[in-house]
């Protein structure tokens, strides 16, 4: 069986803030194989993204990751020097950020930022360099290449800058992506583009990808599978068709009857009862449990994730979860 590009176990991010310590991230753990699309899915504040940054090295303080272990490719990255994790950033692995101007610098034309992202770690020329950056940005649907590589960042709308942010993650072929929410300031018609090629991207390069998103529809049609978060655990997992046809947390659930194409014309929308709680101090127990129709007495416990008995890659974290569960043997 050939190992996991990627493995997190036991992952806990923290802030330590004069009002508490921030649970951000608390007990995650996932695998991701080669070529595999994970969609990572959950509210506001649940984790999602400072999971990403947490695998990419780039959670600031006041936060720390103060537990837990990531592997690339069988390589620690939590006990890497600050220059080991530059060399790996933008080489193997890469992130797309949800705002392009994160990505981009206002004060350098496109090519010198495309560039010098490839010259960083390869040691070619600079008309080679030039010629990927310039396949890069055609392989995202930018129009005159060759033009556009001569613009600066101030030049493009918010949905070129973010292709142009898109195509400087790819230059390096890198064996993991991890995008947060990076089509979200674009059209339906350019989300589409993008989506079908980074699906092309994994299929053909092996390239791993986390795509992080509150868009249940574009994980459905994009992932391979689902992990759902929900203040700072993933709460469920498994196969995408498995977890959005057939949710076995409450959570999850709730997050489907919320899409509206899923409610009845003119029926009022339907929404999760109250708010997600606060991360500083959370009570043990099930962090769900004051919005969930079927708490009971049980929930005032922690649940652990429990894994499907017929099939190992299926999770749920809750004492009653909405489908049956066959337990796994002793």
């Amino acid at each position: 069986m050939t190992p996991p590009l990627l493995t997190v176990e036991g992952l806990r991010t923290h802030f330590f803030t004069r009002a508490g310590v921030v649970k951000a991230v608390d007990d995650v753990s996932f695998t991701l194989a080669r070529g595999e699309v994970m969609g990572l899915v959950g509210e506001s504040g649940s984790g999602k993204s400072i999971t990403g940054y947490s695998i990419m090295g780039l959670v600031d303080p006041p936060g720390r990751v103060v537990a837990g272990s990531i592997r690339l490719d069988g390589r620690e990255l939590t006990t890497l020097d600050p220059e080991s994790m530059r060399k790996l950033r933008g080489n193997r692995v890469a992130m797309i950020f949800q705002d392009p101007m994160m990505t981009l610098n206002p004060v350098l034309r496109i090519d010198r930022q495309m560039t010098e992202a490839i010259l960083a770690h390869d040691d070619v020329g600079e008309r080679v360099a030039l010629g990927r950056a310039r396949d890069a940005l055609e392989r995202v649907g930018i129009p005159s290449p060759d033009e556009r590589l001569k613009a600066w960042p101030h030049q493009f709308s918010g949905g070129m800058r973010q292709r142009v942010a898109i195509a400087i993650a790819l230059l390096n072929e890198p064996d993991l992506i991890i995008a947060d929410e990076p089509t979200t300031a674009l059209d339906v018609t350019i989300q589409g583009q993008i989506l079908h090629e980074v699906q092309k991207l994994a299929r053909e390069t092996g390239t791993a990808l986390v795509w992080i998103t509150h868009d249940l529809s574009v994980v459905a049609g994009l992932a391979d599978r689902v992990c759902v978060m929900y203040a700072g655990r993933i709460v469920e997992q498994g196969t995408t068709a498995q977890v959005l046809d057939t949710p076995a947390h409450p959570y999850t659930q709730g997050l489907l009857d919320s899409v509206p194409s899923r409610n009845a014309r003119g029926a009022r929308l339907k929404q999760i009862p109250g708010m997600t709680p606060s991360l500083i101090g959370l009570a043990p127990g099930c962090a769900f449990r004051e919005r969930c129709a079927r708490a009971d007495a049980d929930c005032a416990e922690t649940p652990a994730m429990s894994v499907d008995g017929n099939d190992p890659g299926r999770g749920v974290r809750c004492h009653h979860p909405i489908v049956p569960w066959t337990q796994p043997p002793r």
